[in-house]
């Protein structure tokens, strides 16, 4: 009865895959959250200069749909880090399409919304999701994490 409820436990402990993947995530989280917040004020801040009230609304959307877009693939690679690698790209695919779709129906149904300007929510939004992808990068080459795990 014990080696059955130990089991589970040791074999995600034995992982390697899955603990470096989880380390990577973490590292990635750290590294371009605060960047990431500090993107989404600025453009806040520029677009209520330039546009009024309309432009920082459409700003504060922008920036929370780059988080929630950024968040998600933390997410991702949290959930998938102990699964066999085949399924990890197949979610890792899927999830690159999901956000994209997502992205292209919030930004369709955005479009009409007077209280929200187009080009601020854009220009927040991509500048958001390039500096937090920049973030991940740097996350990832500071982290020392094996790139290729043997014994799988």
């Amino acid at each position: 009865m014990s080696e059955t409820t130990e089991q589970p436990a040791e074999q995600a402990a034995e992982n390697p895959h899955a603990a470096t993947v989880r380390k990577l995530a973490d590292a990635m989280l750290r590294t371009a959250l605060w960047p990431g917040v500090a993107t989404v004020l600025l453009g806040i801040v520029v677009s209520a200069v330039l546009v009024g009230a309309t432009g920082a609304f459409g700003a504060v959307v922008g920036g929370a749909v780059a988080f929630g877009s950024s968040l998600l693939t933390i997410f991702l690679m949290r959930w998938t880090g102990g699964l066999h690698p085949m399924f990890v790209m197949a979610v890792a695919l899927g999830g690159y399409v999901g956000k994209m779709l997502v992205l292209l129906i919030v930004m369709t149904l955005l479009g009409g919304v007077e209280a929200i300007h187009p080009m601020a929510l854009a220009l927040t939004m991509l500048a958001t999701i390039m500096v937090w992808a920049g973030a991940e990068v740097v996350a990832f080459r500071n982290t020392k994490i094996p790139t290729i795990v043997t014994g799988q």
